[in-house]
């Protein structure tokens, strides 16, 4: 397992633990069907995700306002360890294609661990510079990130 050191100038970081089963977690966060009942905080919604769980694989999701406009976003799965790590990033389209981002890229680290009966749950979002990392925060990270997550954990206990 490769370990990724936070930097609190440029990453944000969302810790909690959760009463779901670590394989939930990743089922949630690896299966599109599941990914677009939780992902967006409502009253956001997730219309489409691809997902291609593999090193170079698409990861893209439409999302939708409540006005009704979509936000496409398109990234790369940079790293997969099966029920305990996805990494992704929006700097990079599939295939590790380099591409220009509207606004500011970063990559997402997603760690799963067990604990307990349930699963310490860690959402680390990298950027490139302080004034990224600022304009995350600002766009609600901890909030939205937050909201997301108690989604993924009533979906996971729906299943």
């Amino acid at each position: 397992m490769t370990v990724h050191l936070t930097n609190p100038e440029l990453d944000l970081v969302l810790e909690r633990t959760v009463d779901v089963a670590p394989q939930l977690v990743w089922k949630a966060w690896t299966t599109p069907e599941l990914i677009v009942r939780w992902f967006a905080p409502r009253p956001w919604t997730t219309t489409t995700c691809e997902l291609d769980l593999q090193p170079g694989g698409r990861f893209n999701t439409v999302m939708r306002s409540p006005e009704g406009d979509e936000y496409p976003n398109t990234g790369c799965v940079l790293v997969v360890e099966e029920g305990s790590r996805l990494v992704f990033t929006s700097g990079l389209g599939p295939g590790f294609r380099p591409q220009l981002v509207e606004g500011f890229a970063f990559t997402a680290v997603i760690s799963i661990e067990p604990d307990g009966d349930g699963t310490k749950y860690t959402a680390t979002a990298m950027h490139a510079d302080a004034s990224s990392r600022k304009s995350h925060a600002d766009m609600g990270f901890h909030e939205g990130w937050g909201a997301a997550l108690d989604q993924l954990v009533e979906v996971a206990k729906s299943r």
